[in-house]
């Protein structure tokens, strides 16, 4: 079948409900907690996407079972120091940067040499954010240029617990380093720029050695070695970044509303939500819950009649890193110029985003300036493009965000599209076209 998507024809309204698959973020942190646990853990809505499974054979290769029935999964763990280090060892993250920035922080102690390897992209992004921390723990590393996959990693049977200073708010590396010690005896201190709070929130929940101290900028993180993590049963809440494409599709469409399922709205992960209400978006949360320290809700959203531009807080952006590319469309379509700015961190991810987003706003005839690190859009409220005019979209890397982004756009502004790598949605979000299907009929 074509790896390409053919979009000709706008999207009319709808009135409708939907599910999103597990969350990616909370399913691979799901997957490692449970290799260390003692016994069986179960989750279900566990996201069946790339990434995830990727995390599945990782600790397989380390010698833990797991079973896998459609979206129910179990994992025999076999405790804290459960893992088999063979001769030779590698484990692929394939294109996921939060499993392999992640499980280095739980290969520390590994008696043996192991490689990790990853994709072309993944084979592309920054791993000394990792490195350089774990490093001070008395973990050696190699890796190619200095900075990039393929690396190899050395444990020590002496680990060293560490004072780290996180300044760039990544939750990949923040993680990486509580799972180092938790290997560690004494106590690790992370100051840490805000960032998605996951991680944390497992531990408080399975009673781990953890005590988190909240200031404006910044959070204080103490850990001690854990010796036990009990068995880990979790229905995963939906992914708010996924849900993203929908929110912005609905809020770009004419005389459409849409709920969205069982959501994750973590704090640390709602600035979509935050900014796109400073744009004049109406979303509301219903039947607010808390699950295991992680909040949840139907998302209801309405199309937007009125868009605003936004100078956006640069508090918001962590809250918000891996939906800033669809929010720029809804900048596209606000009266005023938006700015968005340090936002380097973008072209750290999948694909050069920051590139990318003024690519696609410009194909769209959109006006923007861009540094390296900030965007303005300059907004046209009547936004609607020519029915003839052709866009194709490719050589992106495989970025599912790039994908999906593009669709929406095709979506909401109209014009001929052809947008390549469909299959770049696996890592991800397999059935997002499926859900687009709905949405058209």
């Amino acid at each position: 079948m074509p790896n390409i998507v053919k979009i000709e024809k706008k999207i009319g309204d709808f009135q409708k409900s939907i599910t999103i698959p597990g969350d990616k973020s909370l399913s691979i942190r799901w997957v490692l907690f449970s290799s260390l646990a003692n016994g069986t853990s179960t989750a279900k809505n566990l996201l069946m996407s790339e990434d995830v499974l990727a995390a599945i054979k990782a600790v397989k290769k380390l010698g833990i079972k797991v079973s896998v029935n459609n979206n129910k999964c179990k994992i025999f763990g076999k405790g804290i120091d459960g893992y088999k280090y063979k001769k030779n060892l590698r484990i692929d993250a394939q294109n996921s940067g939060t499993l392999g920035r992640l499980i280095l922080g739980l290969l520390v102690n590994s008696p043996e040499p192991i490689y990790l390897v990853g994709d072309k992209s993944l084979s592309k992004r920054d791993f000394r954010r990792v490195s350089d921390p774990l490093s001070k723990f008395g973990v050696k590393f190699k890796l190619r240029n200095n900075n990039c996959l393929p690396l190899k990693i050395s444990g020590s049977s002496k680990l060293k617990p560490i004072k780290y200073n996180e300044k760039r708010g990544s939750a990949q590396c923040k993680s990486s380093i509580i799972f180092a010690a938790m290997r560690t005896d004494g106590i690790t201190t992370i100051k840490a720029k805000k960032s998605r709070n996951h991680t944390e929130l497992l531990c408080k929940h399975l009673k781990l050695p953890i005590s988190i101290k909240s200031k404006k900028k910044f959070d204080e993180i103490k850990i001690k070695k854990v010796k036990k993590i009990n068995s880990l049963n979790y229905e995963i809440p939906s992914d708010i970044s996924s849900s993203a494409f929908f929110i912005v599709l609905t809020a770009l469409s004419f005389n459409s509303q849409l709920i969205i399922k069982n959501i994750n709205v973590n704090p640390s992960r709602i600035g979509i939500i935050t900014i796109l209400k400073k744009m004049g978006v109406k979303i509301i949360f219903k039947n607010q819950k808390t699950y295991k320290g992680e909040k949840k809700a139907d998302i209801k959203v309405v199309s937007a009649k009125n868009i605003k531009a936004i100078n956006c807080p640069t508090e918001l952006n962590s809250g918000a890193i891996d939906e800033f590319l669809v929010i720029f469309l809804v900048a596209a379509k606000a009266k005023g110029v938006s700015y968005f700015k340090n936002l380097g961190e973008l072209n750290q991810k999948e694909s050069p985003r920051l590139e990318w987003a003024k690519k696609i706003l410009t194909n769209l005839g959109v006006k923007t300036i861009t540094t390296n690190d900030t965007i303005k859009i300059y907004g046209n409220p009547d936004l609607n493009l020519d029915l003839k005019r052709k866009i194709i979209i490719k050589n992106y890397l495989k970025d599912h965000r790039v994908f999906m982004t593009s669709v929406v756009a095709a979506l909401s502004f109209g014009g001929k599209w052809n947008i390549h790598d469909k299959d770049s949605i696996n890592t991800s979000f397999p059935n997002f076209l499926k859900i687009i299907d709905y949405l058209k009929k």
